[in-house]
């Protein structure tokens, strides 16, 4: 397996991870009934966007641009996460939602997004991922009425994403569709209520 294959498969199975994550996190709304807060509906937007930057390694090839956009948007959710977490950390201040083995999910989005800026920095050390796989042979000299222009290169194997690494991002569109769908059902046009209980547009839209 080549470098830019093996580096599409780790960040297909970190995709993998936030469509799970975003997947867990709709289950409890939409079942449960637990309806996101403000600081929880920007902690699934750091998500999103921590996929999307996997996203263009897995369907383009691995850039250090692509993993900066990972680890920003870690750093932004991080933020959004520990200022949740600081706000229910003293006893008798109340907690949002429910536990998932015994931490709330603000906790578990800290923890994932630490672990998120952890494994791409360690993955950003490995340069062999970043070099173009191509080749070019001279049999393969573009002419244009018998002259030579130039070279088309050979894209060898293992350059594109395959049918799995295609399924993962397909999984990862419909559930952050789904989430910002919800997000948008929940909230309107305007800012989100501190403690939702309803869906505002869908109340809007029964009213008239």
């Amino acid at each position: 397996m080549s470098a830019s294959s093996l580096a599409r498969a780790l960040n297909a199975a970190g995709l993998l991870g936030c469509s799970l994550i975003l997947l867990v996190a709709f289950w409890f709304q939409i079942v449960l009934g637990e309806l996101p807060c403000p600081l929880c509906v920007l902690q699934r937007a750091a998500f999103t966007a921590v996929g999307l930057g996997l996203v263009l390694n897995i369907c383009d090839r691995p850039r250090p641009s692509h993993y900066a956009i990972v680890i920003l948007s870690a750093v932004v959710g991080g933020a959004v996460s520990a200022r949740q977490t600081a706000l229910h950390i003293i006893p008798g201040t109340g907690t949002y939602g429910s536990a998932l083995f015994g931490l709330h999910f603000y906790v578990w989005a800290l923890i994932a997004f630490t672990g998120v800026i952890v494994a791409v920095a360690i993955l950003c050390l490995w340069d062999r991922q970043f070099t173009p796989e191509a080749s070019v042979s001279r049999s393969e000299t573009i002419s244009v009425l018998g002259q030579p222009t130039g070279t088309a290169p050979t894209v060898l194997p293992g350059t594109r994403a395959g049918a799995l690494g295609l399924s993962v991002v397909l999984l990862f569109l419909v559930v952050a569709l789904a989430n910002t769908g919800s997000t948008f059902a929940e909230c309107g046009f305007g800012l989100c209520p501190d403690n939702p209980v309803n869906y505002e547009m869908f109340d809007r839209l029964i009213a008239r």
